[in-house]
């Protein structure tokens, strides 16, 4: 399984930092018999992955697993905004799979005729978290309109900043972010590194983080629900294949990886 496509500096950061903290992995059951198997001597099939950044630990766990169930296969994870990746997508980006953190990418990449029948797979809602020790105190939603602090949010053009508004218009809040980042984990790794006092990520995010970060409690997070939906491409380079790691994705294996992630059902 080899990672695509996330920011260098993000990355790198998210590693050092997050290292050792994330939520262990489920376990795999021992790999089945392969129901796909390149050719004997033939080289190795590469499936691409274009996912949302929220879903890239749960991601590279089930590509790990795929490449176990399918020896001769290749798992390439390219994760990032989604509004991003469906654009990359539309405008001719290599792509085989598809898994958006909100329903409005896909439908972009659908009304170009790339996807067919996508599938909600998993749920996620937001959180508002602080570095470690909450130096600043914060304590609501309503501090995000604090002038002297400093905010980080995902930007309106990709889910989770989208998702934000919705929440903010629920609480009646008008947030003053220093920052608006293309996707989530950006986020995270500045509230993680200490560079703003608060941010907004998915439930999911702040279980990655362990204790680097820490949660507030945000009753009104839970009626602002991102939905996820997946799809194989229809020109996908291998079809059987994409259709295959959909199947894993949507299956109980999937489920179960999900679910251990944070994630809420369908």
């Amino acid at each position: 399984m080899r990672r695509a496509g996330a920011s260098a500096a993000a990355m790198a950061a998210a590693s050092i930092l997050l290292a050792g903290c994330a939520a262990p992995s489920v376990g795999s059951p021992e790999p089945t018999t392969p129901t796909t198997t390149p050719a004997t001597g033939s080289a190795a099939t590469t499936l691409t992955v274009f996912a949302a950044a929220s879903l890239a630990t749960v991601f590279d766990e089930l590509a790990e697993r795929f490449e176990a169930e399918h020896p001769g296969v290749d798992v390439v994870v390219n994760s990032g905004g989604s509004g991003a990746l469906a654009e990359q997508i539309v405008q001719g980006a290599p792509a085989d799979v598809f898994a958006a953190a909100a329903e409005a990418p896909m439908q972009r990449v659908m009304e170009a005729g790339l996807v067919a029948a996508p599938v909600v797979f998993a749920t996620n809602s937001l959180e508002l978290v602080v570095p470690a020790g909450n130096p600043a105190g914060v304590t609501s939603l309503e501090d995000l309109e604090r002038e002297e602090l400093r905010i980080a949010l995902c930007d309106e053009s990709v889910p989770c900043g989208a998702a934000g508004v919705r929440l903010f218009a629920d609480a009646a809040v008008k947030p003053v972010p220093d920052t608006l980042e293309s996707d989530v984990t950006a986020v995270l790794t500045k509230v993680a590194l200490g560079e703003v006092d608060a941010g907004v990520v998915y439930r999911t995010d702040v279980r990655t983080a362990g204790d680097a970060v820490e949660r507030v409690v945000v009753p009104e997070a839970a009626s602002v629900v991102s939905r996820y939906p997946i799809a194989p491409m229809t020109d996908a380079a291998e079809p059987a294949i994409a259709a295959e790691f959909v199947q894993l994705v949507t299956g109980d294996a999937g489920r179960t990886v999900l679910e251990h992630a944070g994630f809420g059902a369908p």
